[in-house]
């Protein structure tokens, strides 16, 4: 049988070093020619919308002109999309709510067109869309995220943890911190009733770790479940073990299915004595804890906390969606509250 002999082709040294920068350049330019497009879109959807909102205002064209524009349009350009009479409304509320392109003083142009009309569906007040878009292009959140964020009121849950970080951190990273824990913690993704023992609410958690760590925020990298930690010969367990990638320091996280006590503190503060001990790098900032309760009273957190050596924030969390006590048997299911909600801004607020 007659063997095969294979060239063995020599490239210059630097090669690879060459090729890894020209792929660099043009995921770039393939970048930038996506960001582009979408804010060609996106000017040019605020521009129909405004020729919609003029000619409406001015002759007092009903939606019917719409529907018929819709028609006109798919037919002139039929491999073009987003040319429907929902989208075309769509486009004559973002001209109106969003003059010169800008949600607040965010740059419309910098989110794709869906996260745009989430925006405008689900949120009337002004100042709260100017903080979710500003949000959404810092943190690249998809349109579900933004959904979900949304529905878990973020802008008030964001920074609002007791914490004693301002007397146990430095300024810049006190302030980052506080920034990203949240209270409350919705967890209503896991199914589970208000009377579900710790270790079950763990275990969840960690089944379900892409829905935590979208809740817990950006910046989290999950290192373990019951963490083992040695002391001297005594074994001790961590819940829950995170390496934060921006704070550049590990996050201990304790689950507690009662109230918070104050002894919770002083537990969570020898894990992260132990932890920065034993684990932390030279070059990590000190370690954060984070207790979730399942209630806490503020003025007893802050009390407890001020006594603390390390870093430490207190917050509640929910398993389950909470309503007024006086609507719970009268409220109508989200589902149909969502139908309502499309059914009105497709009534009201989108055919003028």
């Amino acid at each position: 049988m007659k063997k095969v002999k294979f060239k063995v082709v020599s490239y210059p040294e630097d090669y690879v070093k060459w090729f890894g920068k020209l792929k660099k350049q043009i995921a770039g330019a393939r970048q930038k020619a996506i960001l582009n497009a979408n804010a060609t879109q996106i000017r040019l959807y605020c521009r129909i919308g405004l020729e919609i909102l003029e000619r409406q205002e001015i002759y007092g064209w009903g939606s019917k002109v719409i529907e018929r524009l819709s028609m006109d349009l798919r037919e002139a350009f039929p491999d073009m999309k987003g040319l429907s009479t929902r989208n075309l409304k769509y486009m004559k509320v973002f001209a109106k709510e969003c003059p010169g392109c800008k949600i607040g003083q965010q740059s419309a142009a910098q989110l794709p067109w869906f996260h745009i009309v989430i925006l405008l569906t689900k949120l009337r007040n002004p100042s709260e869309r100017e903080w979710y878009a500003r949000e959404a292009i810092r943190q690249s959140w998809s349109r579900d995220t933004l959904t979900m964020q949304i529905r878990n009121k973020l802008h008030k849950c964001q920074g609002a943890a007791t914490t004693n970080f301002e007397n146990r951190l430095d300024k810049p990273q006190a302030d980052f911190a506080q920034e990203m824990l949240k209270d409350p913690y919705h967890f209503d993704f896991l199914g589970l009733g208000n009377e579900a023992l710790e270790r079950d609410i763990e275990s969840a958690l960690v089944s379900h770790i892409t829905h935590f760590l979208l809740e817990l925020g950006q910046g989290f990298a999950f290192v373990g479940r019951q963490f083992r930690l040695e002391v001297n010969g005594d074994e001790f367990f961590i819940d829950l073990l995170f390496y934060h990638t921006r704070l550049k320091c590990y996050v201990v996280v304790e689950l507690k299915s009662t109230a918070f006590k104050p002894e919770h503190a002083g537990q969570l503060n020898f894990y992260l004595a132990a932890v920065d001990a034993q684990i932390k790098a030279s070059d990590d900032r000190p370690s954060i804890g984070l207790l979730l309760c399942k209630t806490k009273n503020k003025l007893v957190a802050e009390y407890a906390l001020s006594g603390i050596d390390k870093p430490i924030g207190v917050a509640e969390y929910q398993l389950l969606r909470s309503l007024p006590k006086h609507l719970n048997t009268s409220l109508p299911s989200i589902e149909k509250l969502e139908l309502e909600l499309a059914s009105h801004l497709d009534g009201e607020n989108l055919n003028g």
